[in-house]
């Protein structure tokens, strides 16, 4: 009777001490600050880990390209599940800030390390903070297949004859510096005579691919001779002794800012606001210049005074977009390119 009691007893105890056990481990856990990171940078993963190893918070890092990105962010508008995000393109940022997506009116203490470029590219209500800049477009062209001579120098020289079916660029449902290299087209060229200007150039039968490694293998393998996308990977790719040229055209090049923001109900804010003063500071920006970790995302023209750039761009005339008006016709101007343009 007692031995029975006594056993009894003995398992309420250990039964007791297991929930107390799965008690502490569920406090512990709720504890334990977590920022949610949603982002479509090359050194995300690195920044993820180095501001982890400086502050002990757990970063869970959903990164993927911009396009599935912003979808993700609009389909949870009404529960969003990040805290921070952080992509290319100004004009999409201006959009979320416009739709009170994102936190305004706060000032990190790094924000002292922006040169003038770096102000120049703040918004007034402080809705989001550029981290770096890179040209949405520049011209690159395989070395093998097209002769310095024959290269193109201009964006009206990809309607050549020579290079009927052999230019490419990326799509800008996809990918994030598209969508402004396609913008800034439009700015320069009027819209009508930018969307006539993509026209013709379906007509000498451009390619439409996915993403900026998507359109350099094309480049290389000979599908296509000249290509058009972002800066920084064309500079990769050269410096990666890779048999190509980068031309910026005398009428200039689209200015692409990579920004940073924070949801304006970020579950965790006080978390959010550090990781972001984080990357502004000087070990954070450096963090972005692995190339190591990173790729070609590194090759940034810096935004602070704390880093210099990796690569020195020369001769470059920058063409800057208004985000606002960026942004306001994305979606539409998306759905243009891919209604008449990939289809």
């Amino acid at each position: 009777m007692w031995g029975k009691r006594s056993v009894l007893l003995g398992t309420a105890t250990a039964l007791l001490a297991m929930t107390a056990g799965i008690f502490a481990a569920d406090a512990a856990s709720a504890s334990t600050p977590v920022l949610v990171l949603y982002s479509a940078q090359g050194y995300d993963q690195a920044e993820a880990t180095a501001f982890q190893q400086a502050t002990g918070i757990k970063v869970e890092l959903s990164d993927m390209s911009t396009g599935p990105l912003l979808a993700k962010v609009q389909a949870e508008k009404q529960n969003p599940q990040w805290d921070v995000i952080w992509f290319d393109g100004n004009g999409a940022m201006s959009s979320l800030n416009r739709q009170g997506m994102l936190l305004q009116g706060w000032t990190p203490g790094d924000i002292a390390n922006y040169n003038s470029l770096g102000l120049r590219l703040l918004p007034q209500n402080h809705g989001f903070f550029p981290t770096g800049v890179t040209a949405a477009g520049a011209l690159v062209y395989n070395t093998k297949l097209v002769s310095a001579a024959n290269a193109p120098r201009t964006w009206q020289d990809l309607l050549k004859p020579e290079f009927r079916n052999a230019v490419g660029m990326n799509n800008p449902a996809i990918s994030g510096p598209t969508y402004p290299l396609v913008a800034g087209m439009f700015q320069l060229m009027g819209v009508n005579r930018g969307m006539s200007y993509f026209e013709a150039l379906k007509r000498n039968g451009l390619k439409v691919f996915p993403t900026n490694g998507n359109t350099l293998q094309a480049l290389l393998n000979g599908t296509i001779k000249v290509a058009m996308f972002q800066d920084s990977a064309e500079i990769n790719a050269k410096l990666s002794g890779d048999p190509v040229n980068v031309i910026y055209p005398t009428t200039g090049v689209t200015m692409l800012p990579s920004d940073i923001a924070i949801n304006a109900k970020a579950p965790d804010m006080a978390i959010a606001k550090e990781f972001v003063q984080f990357v502004l500071s000087g070990k954070g920006q450096k963090v972005m210049q692995d190339i190591q970790a990173a790729g070609s995302d590194s090759l940034f023209q810096p935004v602070t005074k704390v880093v210099n750039p990796l690569y020195v761009r020369k001769g470059v005339k920058w063409n800057v977009v208004s985000p606002v008006w960026a942004g306001t016709h994305e979606a539409a101007w998306t759905q243009w390119f891919t209604d008449n343009i990939v289809r």
